[in-house]
């Protein structure tokens, strides 16, 4: 028992959370599966991971220093993957939380280091990127010092332990001097010194608490699973107690346990330790997998309620079909029920017209769970985001957000201009060397589409981060968007003669050659009303040409609409068509008159 170490790593996006996990991982001379050697950031192995730089999904990784096995957990950074926050929380007794040596504790952080302050883990600090321009070491320690007071940290929790780190060169030190390091292994020693060896008894009866749930083609559902008391060997009958307290025997048909980043079949594990099973054909996320004869259920693993929901259905668009793979209502229906098994935050609810309603924590979570479904060639369309709101008291409470805006001194008056607009009410304001942070209190549904007018007004130098607060009564005025869309008249092909006469009504979102039809958003006008345009016109042929004709014609660059740009833009009377070729924005009715 002592000889085992659970820990999570914390970090803010691009803190070097994943470089600092392939560092311990290498210098623990852990083998590595011949597909990761030689490679960089092999925790994020998800697509949508390398490309947004962001941990979406957690990771369970084991080396072994010394005579001393460590669980290494990679928690996801973000608000809205809360789910997968209190899960992987569950499973360490303690974490490390890394913080880059210039920008100090953000936002996002303070959701997970919350969450493990209340669940009483050890935390431990690593000052990472000490090596940066511009790094300011003292500074980011004290105001690290100020976030763990600031959520409520016992006096033992608040004098944490330091490590100084550049994970990018593998090494790190107990004092702030890179020429004095050697290598990573202080965080190691850190590790054993200060995070607990897990609690938990092999003598009582078995009690195992199922964390992560994947499918497997050949074993079934394998649920990963951290074991709290007992021991458990390959083969062994258990019983399985699900959500509603129902009790089913099984027999394991696989024990799985960890070695750097491979799973591996074992005979046995004990009390503490981090293991995968199979055999259970119904087991879900938060149920209990007990000893046959004593069978007692683990508390349930509390997840906050999601606070956003979207209409998904079937693509109903003239160009459906001609680009997805999987587009039928049996399809998506099943696609979307299985996201259930292993997304403990999103809820999803069959409609009254043959679509459903999909819940999740947040527009980023809901937005990465389209983006997946449509890279596995899901075809389908989503309507504009709506916030949930419930009654209690007889009043009708709509969830509330915290943002925190970090932008340069000249940007300030804007984003303080919009925020106002918008129903924000300013918490805290700080001006840091020219740098202004400021903290509002905002109701979520007046957020929704901010986040590309925020780039804009700053040039894309301001940082945007948002946390959930809390449902309140909403009293402020509702708040939409401003401005009109630009709808195509008919179908066709988009000219450059056609676009060239179109751009000056407003912003355009696609360039010429573009197969579009009618009722098609193609950009957005400059005033209030939606007006139609016909942008599949051709120059009329003629055999007479004036002097310089066509020659002060420009076209402007089009503003192309991703996903999430998408889904920020539409109005109640729009939908985003999502197909793995393509983004479109398209009216309801496409046929409406304006």
């Amino acid at each position: 028992m002592t000889k085992l170490r659970n820990v999570a790593i914390i970090a803010h996006v691009d803190h070097g959370k994943t470089t600092l996990v392939d560092a311990l991982l290498r210098q623990s001379h852990t083998k590595l599966h011949k597909d990761l050697e030689g490679t960089n950031l092999i925790m994020d192995s998800n697509d949508l991971e390398k490309e947004r730089g962001i941990t979406i999904f957690s990771k369970n990784a084991s080396v072994v220093w010394k005579d001393t096995k460590i669980n290494i957990i990679d928690t996801p950074g973000h608000a809205d993957f809360g789910g997968e926050v209190e899960r992987v929380l569950k499973m360490a007794d303690g974490c490390l939380l890394l913080v880059d040596a210039k920008e100090g504790p953000m936002p996002q952080t303070r959701f997970v280091l919350k969450r493990a302050l209340e669940m009483g883990h050890k935390v431990i600090v690593v000052i990472n990127k000490i090596d940066r321009a511009g790094a300011r070491i003292e500074w980011v320690v004290n105001k690290t010092f100020d976030l763990f007071v600031e959520l409520g940290a016992s006096d033992e929790a608040a004098f944490f332990p330091t490590i100084y780190s550049s994970a990018k060169n593998g090494l790190a030190g107990k004092e702030s001097d890179l020429s004095k390091m050697n290598d990573i292994s202080p965080v190691f020693e850190a590790i054993i010194e200060y995070i607990p060896a897990p609690t938990g008894e092999k003598s009582k009866p078995l009690q195992m608490l199922a964390t992560t749930i994947v499918g497997d083609n050949y074993k079934g559902r394998i649920a990963t699973c951290r074991i709290y008391n007992g021991r458990v060997t390959a083969g062994q009958e258990i019983t399985h107690i699900n959500r509603i307290g129902e009790m089913k025997k099984y027999r394991l048909t696989a024990l799985i346990g960890f070695s750097g980043l491979e799973k591996i079949d074992i005979k046995e594990a004990e009390a503490g330790d981090i293991v995968a099973i199979a055999g259970i054909a119904d087991i879900n996320i938060g149920e209990t997998i007990a000893d046959p004869n004593e069978s007692v259920a683990l508390p349930l693993l509390d997840i906050e309620e999601p606070t956003i929901n979207m209409t998904f259905s079937v693509n109903a668009s003239p160009f459906a079909g001609k680009e997805g793979q999987f587009k039928t209502s049996r399809q998506i229906r099943e696609r979307l029920y299985k996201e259930l098994e292993t997304d403990m935050a999103l809820k999803v609810a069959d409609g009254s017209n043959g679509d459903w309603i999909v819940s999740g924590r947040g527009e980023l979570h809901l937005a990465i769970f389209i983006e997946r479904l449509r890279r596995e060639g899901y075809e389908f369309q989503v309507a504009r985001p709506q916030v949930i709101t419930k009654e209690v008291d007889g009043k009708t409470l709509a969830p509330y957000e915290k943002v925190f805006i970090e932008v340069s001194e000249s940007f300030s008056g804007i984003v303080m201009q919009k925020m106002g607009e918008r129903g924000g009410l300013l918490q805290d304001m700080t001006n840091e060397d020219g740098i202004v942070l400021v903290e509002f209190i905002i109701p979520t549904r007046k957020l929704f589409g901010y986040r590309s007018e925020f780039i804009t007004d700053t040039k894309g130098t301001g940082i945007l981060n948002t946390m959930f607060h809390q449902f309140e009564e909403d009293t402020s005025n509702s708040f939409g968007r401003n401005r009109g869309s630009l709808v195509a008249y008919q179908d066709g092909s988009t000219t450059l003669y056609g676009l060239t006469h179109a751009q000056d009504r407003g912003t355009l979102f696609i360039g010429p050659g573009t197969k579009i039809y009618k009722g098609q958003v193609i950009g957005q006008n400059s005033r209030g009303a939606d007006i139609k345009v016909n942008v599949v016109k051709e120059k009329q042929q003629t055999n007479m040409r004036s002097r310089g004709e066509g020659v002060s014609e420009h076209f402007n660059t089009p503003k192309p609409m991703g996903l999430e740009d998408a889904l920020e833009y539409i109005d109640d009377s729009e939908l985003v068509e999502v197909t793995p070729e393509n983004i479109r924005i398209r009216k309801i009715d496409l046929n409406s008159k304006y």
